[in-house]
């Protein structure tokens, strides 16, 4: 059964703002709770994976503008401006109603990124 559309504001706030599939995760879950102050390990739990990549995907969140770093250290949800705040809704809603279509987006992504690096190797190779 097919999802609902992928809007194309959203389609293209997923292909250039959400590198993975756990990164994904990680904003939806810290936008769900807002109110919680997330560390690696709280978030590790949640999300089932090691809190060295908790550590990093709060890292990358609070590069993107999508968390800060509270000062006790955890992080909180705190998009930098409105427009995001709304990015990140539209994403909620749609992951909602078609969650395999905009995972099977964000690995559509990494899928061209590992061919182009797969036939800029086998190029440099065959110069060679």
């Amino acid at each position: 059964m097919a999802g609902h559309p992928i809007a194309d504001d959203v389609r293209r706030f997923i292909l250039t703002s959400v590198p993975s599939v756990p990164y994904l995760e990680a904003l939806l879950l810290l936008r769900a709770d807002g109110a919680t102050r997330w560390d690696p390990f709280r978030l590790a739990r949640r999300l089932y994976i090691g809190e060295s990549q908790a550590m990093d995907l709060l890292q990358t969140l609070a590069q993107s503008q999508v968390a800060r770093r509270a000062e006790d250290g955890g992080f909180e949800y705190a998009p930098a401006t409105p427009e995001l705040a709304r990015a990140i809704d539209r994403l909620a809603a749609t992951y909602v109603g078609n969650l395999v279509g905009v995972t099977d987006l964000i690995h559509s992504r990494l899928d061209k990124r590992a061919q182009q690096f797969a036939d800029a190797f086998r190029w440099r190779k065959d110069e060679s």
